[in-house]
Formats: C-alpha cells, structure tokens, sequence
C-alpha cells in the first residue's frame, strides 16, 4: 500500500517537468500582444498639441513636421493649439490622455524643466507623466542690445554691458517675454553672476519684448536666436554673447556669455515631441522612428538650421535623461532668479 502511494506523487513530478518543458521559451504573450499592437498602429489620426499660440517656432516647426510624419505613419497629424499658463494647460492633455500614442505634445524647456519649479503647483509631473519620442530642436538665446544705445554709450561687448551697468546702478532695464521665460531666468542668472543692478520688464510673449528693445523702451534683452538672427541680421539689434556653452554657427562671431568670462552660464531653448507615460515601446520606437526621418528631410534640415538648432539624434531614452538633467539644472536658475509664479 505505501508502494502504491507512492506512485502518484512520483508521476506528478515527471508530468510537471514534462508540462513545463512544453512551454515556449519565447515572448510572453503580453510582449507578442505589444509587438503586434505597435505593427498595426495607427489606425486613426494623431493628435499633436502645441502649447502655444499660433505662429511661433513650435508651432511652425509643429505643422512641418505632422506633414512629414503623415506618409511614414499612415495617418494624419493634427495640430492644435492649446496655450495658456506659460504651456502648462498643452501639455497637461497629453500628461492626462489614454497612454496609447495617439496624443502628442511639442514640449520645450519650459513645460518639462522651468515650469516645475517656476510655478507653485502644476498639474502633471514633467518626467513621470510623459513619454520622451524624439528631440526636435535646441537653440541658443543670445543678448541683444539696443543698437543706439549701443553706440551711444560705447558698448560694443558684454564686458562694457556689464561695466555700464555697474557704474549706472538701476539704470538699465531688460525685456523678457514674461516672467520666468527663458529671456527672464538668462538675465536673473546674468545679475546673480556678475552682481549688476538692472531692472527686468515683462512683456506679454517675445514679439511685444522684441518690439520694445526697438523702439527704445529697453536697453538689452536676451531672445531667442531664431528669433533674433533677422534683426541681428538686418543690423536692427547688436549682438553681445550667445548664452550656450558653444558659439553658434549662425553667429560664429560673437562669443558666448561664458568666453567673457560670466561663468558658469548655459541658457538655451528646447523642444520635442512627448507622448503619456505608459505608451507601449513599440508604439514609442515607431514614433520615434518617424519623426527622426522627418527630421532628415530637407525641409525640416533647412528650417532648424535657419533657427540656429543644433540638435543631436537622441534616442528616446537618451532624451529622457537630457530631460531629467535639465529639470535639475533649472531648479537652481529659478532659485536664483526669484521668479515664482502662482
């Protein structure tokens, strides 16, 4: 009788080995179910949201983009507008949608690195909440002066910006396109380094700001390049530093904030394609594999380089760590300027 009970236990092992020698030793099934998934996307209209008004570089460089990706995806790229609250309300749709690749955002460094810190509150997390695809554009702000001014008083560097400024305290006066734009945080950082005693005037967006260092209502403001580099060009503004840690090749001459010795120094303007956290990998790696041929295409090559961008090809996982850098190293320029918004 012991004998014959243990007949079964004996069997049981071999037909459970047996059973599990038959299982695949391949892809489980939710990884079968998620590579077909990314095979057979998109099967309707992609929604991409600028968070920002018409007309500006996000924008533009948006609608050239949705029109490129659309034959390498199969479907259509809707752009929409949807501003207010320095990008935050944008980019909180895309924070909020069904994480199935079907919403974009063109996000910037403003909505995943400035505005965490910036605003008291937000209502979605820059990097938990968001799905880096691909790196579009990244440009460099440069200070611009008055050209009047200027040679009224003999500034023809940043150093005699600097010493002007010094020797005529509260004097000066820069515009920004609102308080905690990029054009802000430059200028904060520029006093915090060299202890000048300037005044900050914002303006409702960068063309009302750029309208007023024209018209003389400003002395100096620091815009964006590809803003800037037509003004720049038309002789309109002067041009005293660029303020990445490299020249730009659109203004090879003029030397960035920290050749002149204000350091350390590094300001710029980016912006790229997000989609909700929790989008399958494949769905991301086909986005992303449109996008970075749309952005080999000789249209898009001459409108970035036309801004100044420069850019490298980053993988997606390459551009969430520069995103995850970059929300730290703007935690202390804010700090810094004392700009809070609420």
């Amino acid at each position: 009788m012991a004998q014959f009970n243990r007949i079964p236990a004996f069997l049981s092992v071999f037909t459970v080995v047996g059973a599990l020698a038959l299982l695949p030793t391949g892809p489980t099934l939710a990884q079968t179910a998620a590579a077909d998934a990314g095979q057979s996307w998109p099967t309707k209209p992609l929604r991409f949201i600028v968070p920002y008004p018409p007309g500006g570089p996000l924008d533009t460089t948006a609608r050239l983009l949705a029109e490129q990706v659309r034959p390498r995806l199969g479907q259509q790229v809707v752009v929409e507008n949807k501003s207010g609250a320095g990008g935050n309300i944008g980019a909180d749709i895309v924070a909020k949608a069904t994480p199935d690749g079907y919403t974009l955002v063109m996000g910037a460094v403003a909505t995943h690195a400035i505005n965490p810190w910036l605003f008291a509150s937000i209502p979605y997390d820059s990097v938990r909440d968001f799905a880096p695809v691909a790196l579009v554009a990244s440009v460099p702000n440069v200070l611009v002066i008055n050209r009047e001014f200027a040679a009224k008083n003999g500034i023809r560097t940043l150093q005699d910006l600097v010493a002007y400024a010094k020797a005529n305290p509260g004097k000066l006066n820069y515009g920004s396109g609102g308080s905690g734009s990029a054009g802000h945080l430059a200028g904060e950082l520029l006093r915090a380094r060299t202890g000048v005693d300037v005044v900050h005037v914002p303006y409702q967006g960068a063309s009302p700001a750029q309208l007023a260092l024209l018209s003389g209502q400003s002395d100096f403001m620091f815009d964006n390049l590809a803003a800037a580099a037509g003004l720049i060009r038309d002789d309109k503004v002067t041009a005293l530093a660029v303020t990445t840690t490299a020249r730009s090749g659109l203004l090879p001459d003029v030397p960035t904030v920290e050749e002149t010795g204000v350091k350390p120094f590094d300001i710029g303007t980016w912006f790229g394609v997000f989609t909700t956290a929790g989008t399958p990998a494949p769905v991301i790696e086909k986005l992303h594999g449109a996008y970075q041929q749309a952005l080999s295409e000789p249209a898009v090559v001459a409108r970035l380089a036309a801004m100044g961008s420069v850019a490298p090809a980053l993988t997606p996982a390459q551009f969430a760590d520069m995103v995850r850098a970059e929300r730290e190293k703007y935690r202390e320029i804010v700090r810094l300027s004392g700009a809070q918004v609420n």
